[in-house]
C-alpha cells in the first residue's frame, strides 16, 4: 500500500465515524476545547472522546496543545481543507464512473428495445 493510500484510508476512517465528525464540529464551533468539555456535549465518556481525538490527531485533523494539566484540542484548518479537496476529487471520480455506467446501461437498454 502506498503512503498516499494509507493516508487516505486513515482520513476516511477518521471522518467515517459520526461521533468523530461531531467532535470536529464541536471543535470548529469552539475554536478549541478539552476532551472533558467535548464529552460534556456528547453522549459518550471523556475516555471515549480522548480515543476519538487520538484518531483525529493521527489523521492530522486536530492538534492537541498542553496547557498546564490539560490538553486543548483544535482543528487543523489546513489539513481539513486538504481533506475536503481530497474527498471532492474522489466524489468527482465516482460521479464520472457512475455516469459511464449509466451510459452503458442506457445503451444496452436502447439496443434491447431496437431488436
Amino acid at each position: 500500500m502506498s503512503p498516499a493510500t494509507a493516508e487516505a484510508d486513515e482520513l476516511w476512517s477518521a471522518v467515517g465515524d459520526p461521533t468523530r465528525r461531531r467532535v470536529l464540529d464541536l471543535l470548529l464551533e469552539r475554536g478549541e476545547a478539552t476532551a472533558t468539555t467535548v464529552a460534556g456535549e456528547l453522549p459518550v465518556t471523556r475516555q471515549a472522546v480522548t480515543k476519538h481525538l487520538v484518531v483525529l490527531d493521527r489523521a492530522g485533523l486536530v492538534e492537541g496543545r498542553r496547557r498546564g494539566r490539560e490538553v486543548r484540542y483544535a482543528v487543523r484548518p489546513e489539513r481539513l481543507d486538504a481533506a475536503a479537496r481530497s474527498m471532492a476529487r474522489l466524489a468527482a471520480e465516482w460521479d464520472a464512473r457512475l455516469t459511464a455506467i449509466k451510459r452503458i446501461a442506457e445503451d444496452l437498454h436502447q439496443r434491447k428495445e431496437t431488436r
